[in-house]
């Protein structure tokens, strides 16, 4: 994949991007570690999906590819506003996992696009349980932008490898690929 690799992780809330993006940063074959954004610390609030997709796209992927400084800005969840700035090495290989992570307009900017899918029962009570009680008072709010974004972006569509993070209607087991298709 090279120094500069992109790997962006998407999927529904609770389907495991989280922990499969720490699975890959762990086990990077490189020398030097990937940079590890997560969406979680860029959405700025409970309605920021489409605001966070805009900010990684310019600020960090556009940035990156034409050689600008890529930085992105934490949200600070506790007080609702805006916290410190980061900066990500150019020459480091980078993974970006978070719902909107697929997004259409960030696909050329990426080498490997990973669609993490999960049943849905199983993936709310993971993310409600996840964050304490917090996501509970936002989820339809997040669940009609999320659908709002996959109806728009067809997040699937760009994916490079599919996979399951959790036993899916199909009976695949839990961590088996799904149908692997090339982006169109």
């Amino acid at each position: 994949m090279g120094e500069r690799a992109v790997v962006l992780i998407d999927g529904p809330s609770g389907a495991g991007k989280s922990t499969l993006a720490d699975a890959v940063v762990a086990a990077w074959p490189g020398p030097v570690p990937p940079t590890l954004v997560r969406l979680d610390d860029v959405y700025p609030g409970w309605g920021g999906l489409d605001a966070a997709i805009d900010l990684v796209g310019r600020l960090l992927l556009d940035a990156r590819d034409s050689g600008r400084p890529a930085v992105w800005r934490r949200y600070d969840w506790a007080t609702g506003r805006p916290a410190e700035w980061h900066t990500v090495e150019p020459g480091r290989p980078l993974v970006i996992e978070g719902c909107g992570a697929l997004a259409r307009a960030h696909t050329q900017l990426s080498d490997v696009r990973v669609w993490l899918d999960a049943d849905d029962g199983i993936r709310k009570q993971r993310a409600l349980a996840r964050d304490g009680g917090g996501f509970e008072a936002h989820w339809d709010q997040w669940q009609h932008d999320w659908e709002a974004y996959r109806s728009r972006d067809e997040p699937e569509r760009w994916a490079t490898v599919r996979l399951a993070g959790t036993p899916l209607a199909t009976g695949r087991p839990a961590g088996s690929p799904a149908k692997s298709v090339p982006p169109q």
